[in-house]
């Protein structure tokens, strides 16, 4: 009998710690940074898609950055993006989208013709580059 309940105390133990592990697994919050630098407009629709699938996987769990940079600047250009509702929804919802100061001054952009949301970066790729470094997962847009 003491032997029997020694096992129902490791196997209490063990199913305890296997519901605690799979409790931390549904608590953690998912951090994605994807880059965007394509002129590709169906690649920033598919990153707005990828977007919205993450919050409905990950509901409320979830924290993404869109980093925007090069030839895809015109994402967040206000009178220049088609997608400026979609965005400023998702910008709402805590998505960050940020656009990179070394291209807006490569194209002559300024802050003041980005959508209201959208936050700068001094340079998008050491933006990625710190976001890996900080345990982000990475996910690349278009090709």
């Amino acid at each position: 009998m003491n032997k029997l309940s020694s096992f129902l105390v490791i196997m209490l133990i063990f199913v305890s710690a296997q519901l605690q592990a799979q409790n931390n697994v549904s608590e953690k919050v998912h951090h994605v940074v994807m880059q965007l630098n394509t002129a590709d407009t169906a690649a920033w629709s598919s990153v707005l898609g990828n977007i919205k699938n993450f919050q409905k996987i990950w509901p409320g769990k979830v924290e993404v950055e869109v980093v925007v940079h090069g030839k895809a600047l015109n994402f967040l250009v206000a009178s220049k993006s088609h997608l400026v509702e979609d965005i400023e929804t998702l910008s709402k919802k805590g998505v960050q989208f940020s656009a990179c100061e070394n291209t807006m001054n490569k194209y002559g952009i300024t802050k003041a013709m980005l959508l209201s949301s959208a936050k700068t970066v001094p340079s998008g790729v050491v933006e990625l580059i710190l976001k890996q470094e900080a345990g982000w997962g990475y996910l690349k847009a278009g090709l």
